[in-house]
């Protein structure tokens, strides 16, 4: 019997007989460190999300009896459901029929059940919100953009009277623009399906950056979006800003938010890393599991890198629950646990990376037994004579910077930023009997 890829890939690690070796590589001990950096926030995200609505051409646009979808993404946003039920209110306050529709693009694994399980796990279900949740996977294709590319929309959006778009506005993981990852992102690659998705990434991020808004302006002409909700959260994931913006003003008001977006978006505050240990990665914590513009690595073939921070190997213990197996991103680490590779749905991930074409990103890195190997692979390989000596950072994901551990020789560095606290005590890394590591978060 031919052994199975994930015997494969277990005998090789076993036929590298590498553990002894690892054995004599030391690990610095490490202090809590919280970062006191600003965070505007609302007080209360619903009631300025309903003066939003307020204020906008809804109760004008919205018909008594009509069908109005919104729409609702595969990120984890701050308050999603709870902004999702009170804009189902409001359009049920003006006598229409609110519908909440899928718009994740190839994620999910492209099914029903994989795009609504999603959805639940972020606690938007009928009874939460309000309304049906639909998560169709069909596609109507609704004109071309002046390239050529042919330009879908979600079957039960396109059936609609009228779409509600919302969204966080923020930095894209694959390119620079004046509108990157936003509300004309969900319109033209969300509320495409698979086939909008693969459309505009199979043009690399040519397509992203130009595709992308070019798609989203046929949509809005063919189809009546009646208003798009743009949400920025700070480097704490709480809501910073909510604005519903009308349809003329969509693209530009997009472009201005994320500026915003992109003062409040957590940052490592270190220029050099020998080794980054990341708790987590994962679909709910950034599209490319880890946020390249956190770690500093794109990893898409001939696209700059950004130039900070600058780190020697980026070590990732595990895989979030909420990704259901989707480790899109996970060959922007260099090394891997077993247990994160243990967890690894391939046809899942297979279908985001194709979808993307960034196929680099999804080149499996060597993979230990143990968090604690692990961490001595990065120690051994980051060009350190002495893995005392490192600089070491762990962080629990690439979204939450608040807290995070440094070794000794990373606190002169801390010790100069602004409103990071650094505890006095320093301690071993704490693990099991199985190496891996006990949680920190």
């Amino acid at each position: 019997m031919p052994l199975s890829l994930l015997n494969v890939h277990r005998n090789y690690l076993v036929n590298l007989n590498i553990l002894q070796l690892l054995n004599d590589i030391p690990i610095p001990d490490i202090a809590e460190c919280c970062w006191n950096f600003p965070c505007p926030s609302l007080s209360n995200p619903e009631a300025e999300l309903k003066a939003q609505l307020d204020k906008s051409s809804l109760a004008r646009a919205i018909k008594p009896g009509s069908r109005i979808a919104i729409t609702a993404g595969s990120r984890g946003i701050s308050h999603i459901a709870t902004i999702l039920a009170r804009i189902c209110e409001e359009v049920k306050k003006l006598h229409a029929h609110p519908v909440v529709v899928s718009a994740m693009g190839s994620h999910g694994g492209a099914t029903e059940e994989g795009q609504r399980e999603i959805l639940k796990n972020y606690g938007i279900t009928p009874t939460r919100v309000g309304a049906p949740v639909l998560c169709s996977v069909n596609a109507v294709e609704v004109g071309k953009t002046a390239d050529g590319m042919p330009v879908f929309i979600d079957e039960e959006a396109f059936r609609s009277d009228g779409i509600i778009v919302v969204n966080r506005v923020k930095s894209h993981t694959s390119f620079q623009g004046a509108t990157e990852s936003g509300i004309l992102k969900m319109l033209a690659v969300g509320l495409g399906k698979a086939k909008g998705a693969q459309h505009i990434h199979q043009l690399g991020t040519r397509g992203l950056k130009n595709g992308i808004p070019q798609a989203a302006r046929v949509i809005m002409n063919k189809v009546p979006v009646l208003l798009g909700i743009g949400i920025i959260e700070n480097a704490q994931s709480d809501i910073a800003v909510i604005e519903a913006l009308e349809p003329p003003e969509i693209e530009v008001g997009e472009a201005r938010l994320l500026q915003q977006a992109k003062e409040l978006m957590p940052v490592i505050p270190f220029k050099n890393i020998d080794v980054l240990v990341v708790q987590e990665m994962g679909k709910d914590v950034s599209g490319t599991g880890l946020d390249t513009n956190v770690i500093g690595r794109r990893m898409i073939a001939g696209e700059r890198e950004p130039e900070l921070p600058r780190i020697s190997r980026i070590v990732v213990l595990a895989l979030s629950d909420n990704s259901q197996g989707n480790a899109t991103g996970i060959g922007l680490a260099d090394i891997i646990t077993q247990r994160l590779y243990d967890k690894i749905n391939f046809e899942k991930t297979l279908l985001n990376i194709v979808s993307s074409t960034f196929i680099e990103r999804a080149k499996i890195p060597l993979t230990m037994p143990t968090d604690k190997s692990a961490i001595q692979m990065g120690l051994m390989t980051c060009w350190k004579a002495d893995p005392l000596a490192a600089h070491i950072m762990m962080i629990k994901n690439t979204r939450s910077l608040q807290k995070f551990f440094v070794s000794k020789n990373l606190l002169a560095d801390a010790r100069q930023t602004q409103n990071l606290q650094c505890l006095p005590n320093f301690s071993p890394f704490s693990f099991n009997e199985n190496g891996n590591m006990k949680k920190y978060f």
